[in-house]
């Protein structure tokens, strides 16, 4: 999960930041973010309000209240090591690490906006939820938090304040440190709770439907990828009302493919580090 969060920030912003066609392609989904926004404006505004530093740190204390009722300190940790990592990181990255070079003329918001501090702070607040809940919860948890991260990205695209690729890499900075807590969860002494039975096996099968749609949403997000950047070789810019919208869904379809793959991944780590899917007879 750690080199898979690194590797797909730095493909990201490789492409997509880095280079002519991924400018185009970026561009030509914000441009279509603008279909519509009056509307949708109305239900994503709720949404990204709830995203705010007093909301990190609720959370932290809501975990601290957690791990003391399940006697797992160990939680303590993971969440801050999660929370301040990913959220430094992003702000990092944006900020002084990553630039964003011009290379494309008819380009709506020239700053570098990579990753989006929002969809950060909504996914990995999510994942710290799935960490600290008992293990019968955590496949409700995942789906409730990758539904939260996604909605929260995209509500980023249809205020105009990020691009598609900004979303999907505060998904792999989030990946990336939900491996660094993972990898804590793997050192620590396994959690009380008998392995096995139900709650394993929800888990697993949530981590499928979550992967295979992560699959088949990914697969038409690429495919419209494809078909936009094949337009563009064409015309100069989109301007045909048609083409924006097929941009801006299916770049909206490679956010919810991240989220889910997000999600899925943290969900069976979380269970195979703490010991509860690997362990059959008493053994790790």
């Amino acid at each position: 999960m750690l080199l898979l969060g690194v590797l797909g920030t730095w493909l990201t912003w490789g492409f997509f930041v880095g280079s002519g066609p991924g400018q185009r392609l970026d561009e030509a989904a914000f441009s279509g973010s603008r279909l519509g926004r009056r509307t949708l404006w109305n239900a994503a505004e709720p949404i990204l309000d709830l995203v705010s530093v007093p909301l990190l740190v609720l959370v932290l204390v809501a975990a601290a209240a957690i791990a003391l009722a399940r006697r797992r300190w160990i939680l303590v940790l993971q969440v801050s090591l999660l929370l301040g990592g990913a959220n430094l990181t992003t702000q990092l990255l944006k900020k002084v690490v990553l630039d964003r070079p011009d290379l494309v003329e008819s380009i709506s918001l020239r700053a570098n906006s990579l990753p989006s501090g929002h969809t950060t702070v909504a996914a990995s607040v999510a994942v710290a939820l799935l960490l600290v809940v008992p293990r019968r919860a955590r496949p409700v948890a995942a789906v409730l938090g990758g539904a939260y991260a996604a909605l929260t990205g995209v509500s980023t695209m249809i205020g105009g304040w990020h691009r598609p690729s900004d979303v999907i890499a505060a998904c792999t900075v989030v990946l990336a440190w939900a491996g660094v807590s993972t990898l804590v969860a793997a050192v620590a002494a396994p959690e009380s709770e008998a392995p096995g039975g139900a709650g394993a096996g929800a888990a697993k099968a949530v981590a499928v439907l979550l992967g295979l749609g992560s699959v088949i949403c990914g697969a038409l997000g690429v495919a419209t990828l494809v078909r936009i950047h094949d337009r563009l070789g064409v015309v100069a810019e989109l301007m045909a009302r048609a083409d924006l919208a097929t941009a801006y869904v299916g770049s909206a379809l490679g956010v919810v493919a991240a989220a889910a793959a997000l999600f899925a991944a943290a969900l069976i780590a979380h269970e195979i580090a703490s010991g509860e899917v690997v362990r059959t007879g008493g053994s790790r």
